[in-house]
């Protein structure tokens, strides 16, 4: 068995034991891999921040033959994610993304196009870029990539070209736009506007800066990939409720500040009332102190 070296972004980690846990990660070479990181919990662990939810590290493992788990060896660090100390959108985006990592991905299927799209997404996570706009190109992408890309002009059932017009049917099943003909019959069809299949045609493009996009077309395209990942994967994924955060972009700083000024104001609120009522109780004692006089 020999030691294997590749760069490896880490999507999942389980508790194993007291001092040792089972790693997920996505790397350039081999694809997705699980691996023992023994002495990983310990307090002087050899493997210092690496074992970290999307740190992107230089691992040595070794390759087991058969189907149990390959062993983490070494692993050294090369970037921390540190938007999950920064923003709680982006924090949510990138476990999102490692999310549908690791369920869309089979073990020991290298993607090296892919492990360089997630790389590339995971710093400018990292650098609090838009987060949705880079969820919604990373998902397109990944299913470019894994051969799951949903038409965008031709019918998926006949194969004909759709004309432009202000709807068109999409499948979610069938996986993509459906010609008049070929729409009756089927089931999980959604009717999408043209512009949100524009949006899709350019998000599609991983070399090019990201795009700017109508915040109503962008509102229903995340509710069209809502859809199509549960469907990809045979089940929501854990983190999706949360993308709804990723519209509104605020540090946990300012989730913070805002939380604080909120408490101010209804203290304030409270004390005014207070001093209302007492005020009012004065101005009430003096009425009736002047009748009794």
């Amino acid at each position: 068995m020999a030691s294997e070296k590749t760069d490896a972004i880490m999507i999942r980690i389980v508790e194993f034991s007291e001092s040792s846990c089972i790693a997920t990660m996505f790397t350039r070479d081999f694809g997705k891999i699980g691996a023992m990181v023994k002495g990983a919990r310990r307090p002087k662990s050899p493997f210092e921040s690496a074992i970290d939810l999307l740190t992107i590290s230089r691992i040595v493992f070794i390759h087991k033959s058969t189907d149990s788990l390959d062993l983490l060896t070494e692993a050294k660090l090369q970037r921390r994610f540190r938007a999950a100390t920064r923003s709680l959108p982006h924090l949510y985006a990138g476990y999102y993304i490692a999310e549908l990592l690791d369920a869309l991905t089979h073990t020991g299927d290298p993607h090296p196009d892919l492990y360089e799209l997630t790389q590339e997404t995971v710093i400018q996570l990292d650098e609090l870029q838009d987060p949705l706009s880079l969820v919604v190109r990373f998902e397109l992408n990944l299913l470019r990539m894994i051969g799951q890309k949903p038409s965008f002009e031709n019918c998926t059932l006949c194969g004909l070209k759709v004309p432009r017009q202000p709807r068109i049917a999409f499948g979610q099943l069938s996986g993509g736009v459906l010609c008049g003909k070929c729409r009756v019959g089927q089931s999980r069809v959604i009717s999408l506007s043209w512009g949100v299949l524009e949006a899709m045609r350019l998000f599609s493009v991983c070399d090019t800066p990201l795009p700017s996009i109508d915040p109503m077309v962008m509102g229903e395209l995340r509710g069209v990939l809502n859809n199509y990942m549960a469907n990809m994967m045979g089940r929501r994924p854990r983190m999706q409720k949360l993308l709804s955060m990723l519209g509104r972009p605020a540090t946990i700083r300012d989730d913070a500040l805002s939380l604080l000024r909120k408490a101010e104001t209804q203290t304030d609120l409270r004390n005014n009332t207070t001093s209302t009522g007492e005020m009012d109780k004065d101005v009430l004692n003096e009425s009736r102190f002047s009748e009794n006089n």
